[in-house]
């Protein structure tokens, strides 16, 4: 009868223990991945070490999942990126330019950050970085440290941070110590 109660006991102990295991990478990945995309508000502020105080832009993300992500600055000048599948494509002072970001591994780096982040393809981060996660459910944050030389030569880590499925912020340091923040905030899910 005591050996019962004693594995009746250790079997709540384990229980209660898994409950207040940490979240997975493979559940936050798992809740990205249920991401149906749609339209989010941004401000993206840029601390460059030469300036006094950080450049502000702001405007509208548009996601459709899996490699679809449109980025549309209105203030300070208007501006667009679309990232459709493998072609990076920018619009600024009604010039426009393409590049195809596969052929150039610094960008498909960056890009698979916020693009395989949003999905939730946790294979095509592990191609470019280390990963390490933080927080709950609730909470969490993801840091991304390089794995490739060419690539930690430009870029220290990216952390990202959210809630459930959902990305609220993404920071950028760079190696020279230059950082971005983009703060996302969704309009329509």
């Amino acid at each position: 009868m005591m050996r019962c109660v004693r594995l009746a006991v250790l079997g709540l102990g384990l229980v209660a223990s898994l409950a207040h295991a940490g979240y997975s990478m493979d559940q936050l990945m798992a809740d990205l991945a249920q991401n149906k995309g749609g339209r989010a508000r941004f401000v993206e502020k840029q601390f460059v070490g030469l300036l006094d105080k950080p450049l502000v832009a702001s405007g509208e993300m548009l996601y459709t999942p899996p490699d679809r992500l449109e980025k549309r600055t209105l203030l300070p000048k208007p501006e667009s990126m679309v990232l459709d599948k493998d072609t990076l494509t920018m619009e600024r002072d009604k010039r426009r330019m393409s590049i195809n970001v596969s052929s150039r591994p610094e960008a498909q780096a960056f890009v698979e950050s916020i693009r395989s982040t949003l999905s939730g393809n946790r294979q095509a981060l592990e191609a470019h970085y280390k990963l390490e996660l933080q927080g709950e459910r609730a909470r969490w944050t993801l840091t991304l440290l390089p794995t490739e030389p060419e690539i930690a030569a430009l870029l220290q880590k990216v952390t990202v941070s959210g809630s459930q499925k959902q990305v609220q912020r993404i920071e950028y340091l760079q190696a020279d110590g230059d950082r971005s923040e983009l703060t996302i905030e969704v309009i329509e899910p």
